[in-house]
């Protein structure tokens, strides 16, 4: 496991500072198959084992490299991600309302933050719903001008948000990243009982024992 060291960023991409509802939500359809992602307190027996990091808890695979995001200044982790040579994923968990939809509160402002990078940002339906595909001009060290183009993914769950987030290939080529997405469908989020601001990520710890190598962000 890996450790890239990155500088802080807004929880879920914008600026969400309202209470936690205690007014009941509208939870999945009872009659609909179990799918993921899942709450960690309703996850199934499927034998699939998880490194627990604290509010997320994913399943390692063969195919991505398991890395983690750290803040420069405090030394938090900020994000888990999963990585090959053609494209990483990105996951972070947020708290959210009980009863709500945030995914849908929070993508005009992710939308909006491209724009004001001078990209763009253009919704597409999806495995899970509504995503954001973003297109920001990048400047590289050496001059050289380009495109990154990020695909956002949001799925609200009881009281949290999980937002993923591609880069490379399975951002650019959605139709064929069914291997990345199943990767998000495996993934567990613990949100625990506590209150928590809306939009607040919730926090990742490493693994007992972990002693991930540090490396230059790139």
């Amino acid at each position: 496991m890996r450790l890239r060291r990155k500088t802080t960023e807004t929880a879920a991409g914008a600026a969400a500072t309202e209470a936690d509802s205690d007014s009941e939500g509208n939870g999945p359809d009872a009659d609909a198959p179990a799918a993921g992602p899942y709450d960690a307190d309703e996850l199934p027996d499927d034998g699939l084992p998880r490194l627990d990091l604290g509010s997320l808890l994913v399943a390692p695979s063969g195919e991505h490299e398991l890395r983690v995001q750290v803040d420069e200044q405090s030394g938090a982790v900020r994000a888990v991600l999963l990585a090959t040579d053609a494209g990483a994923l990105e996951l972070r968990a947020f708290a959210a309302p009980r009863n709500g939809d945030l995914w849908s509160d929070i993508r005009p402002q992710i939308a909006a933050d491209a724009a004001r990078r001078g990209g763009t940002a253009t919704e597409r339906e999806g495995r899970f719903g509504t995503e954001l595909v973003c297109e920001v001009r990048t400047t590289r060290s050496d001059g050289v001008v380009g495109t990154q183009t990020s695909r956002v993914l949001g799925i609200n769950g009881p009281r949290w948000l999980l937002r993923a987030t591609f880069l490379g290939e399975p951002a650019r080529e959605p139709d064929s990243a069914e291997e990345w997405e199943t990767a998000i469908a495996q993934v567990a989020v613990r949100r625990g009982s506590h209150a928590m601001p809306v939009g607040e990520q919730l926090p990742l710890t490493l693994p007992e024992g972990a002693q991930p190598k540090a490396v230059p962000a790139t």
